[in-house]
């Protein structure tokens, strides 16, 4: 189940749903809230929450949907690597999980400080949440989530759709939470059409026209444009890297042009600058990142 761009949406909802996805924490003064890729290494954040005007510490969260074993090392890695970028920040990262069996084995210790982590699995603490804060539509775009029975989930829909359109809450976090809890049933219910899911959710405005349906195909476009761009810039770089060797050395050996077609783009740029400077293709080649 794609969790990134609903989790973004949420968390830019304001600090309450921070409050929510993180089991009760509370910002502290004002927060700048922002999804952030980090340009070294292109490690993207999924929600970054920065203090401003105070000195309060910075949040990176993390959501992860379903079980990795590399989920506590890139949270990790993560908050080491904003720290290097702002290190006289301190700096939390917050592991949220769907359920107790997602949250990673290793490292061991990754749960010991919770002034570095903090875990926070969302099946422990928003059922009985829930049940205290029944009206509270920060909990209720959950329900796609962690209700596993479908049939109670259909049936609960119209309830928890409109919880969300007659909470007392301000235009663009009504608007936020809608887009999260459409998203979340349109990939719960992937076999379901689109006015199978209006129907569902009782909507009086066709679900064709709402910005979870439009974002979830545009999202799906943008991605395919900017994989497709990506591949051509890459191809583009290797093909001119294979000229120049050519130019230069007279030969490229199959197992070089291998080496050059599964580069990333980054190490192509490293070789580009360096084709003057080389002696051989081995050379060349030979240098990494």
């Amino acid at each position: 189940m794609k969790t990134d761009h609903p989790i973004y949406l949420f968390l830019s909802a304001g600090a309450e749903a921070f409050r929510v996805l993180t089991g009760g924490m509370r910002l502290e003064g004002a927060y700048r809230f922002s999804s952030t890729t980090l340009k070294t290494v292109e490690r993207r954040i999924d929600g970054l929450l920065e203090p401003e005007g105070h000195a309060g510490p910075v949040y990176v969260v993390e959501f992860q949907g379903q079980g990795s074993e590399r989920a506590g090392y890139n949270l990790l890695a993560k908050i080491g690597l904003y720290g290097e970028q702002c290190p006289t920040r301190d700096v939390i990262g917050i592991g949220v999980f769907l359920r107790e069996g997602d949250v990673p084995g290793y490292p061991g210790g990754l749960c010991t400080s919770p002034n570095l982590v903090r875990i926070v699995i969302l099946e422990q603490i928003l059922p009985d949440w829930l049940a205290r804060e029944p009206e509270n539509p920060y909990l209720a775009v959950f329900a796609p989530l962690l209700i596993e029975d479908e049939a109670e989930l259909r049936a609960r829909a119209p309830e928890l759709w409109q919880g969300i359109q007659t909470a007392p809450l301000p235009a663009d976090a009504r608007e936020l939470l809608s887009q999260v809890m459409e998203f979340w049933f349109f990939e719960r219910f992937r076999g379901l059409t689109a006015q199978e899911i209006w129907a569902m959710l009782n909507l009086v405005t066709p679900i064709q026209e709402t910005r979870a349906y439009q974002s979830i195909f545009a999202e799906g476009k943008v991605e395919g444009e900017a994989k497709g761009e990506a591949k051509g810039e890459t191809k583009g770089k290797a093909n001119t890297l294979k000229r120049q060797i050519k130019r230069r050395f007279g030969r490229l050996s199959t197992a070089a042009e291998q080496r050059i077609d599964a580069a990333a783009v980054t190490q192509l740029d490293v070789w580009l600058d360096d084709i003057l400077d080389t002696d051989s293709v081995d050379s060349l080649l030979g240098k990494e990142l």
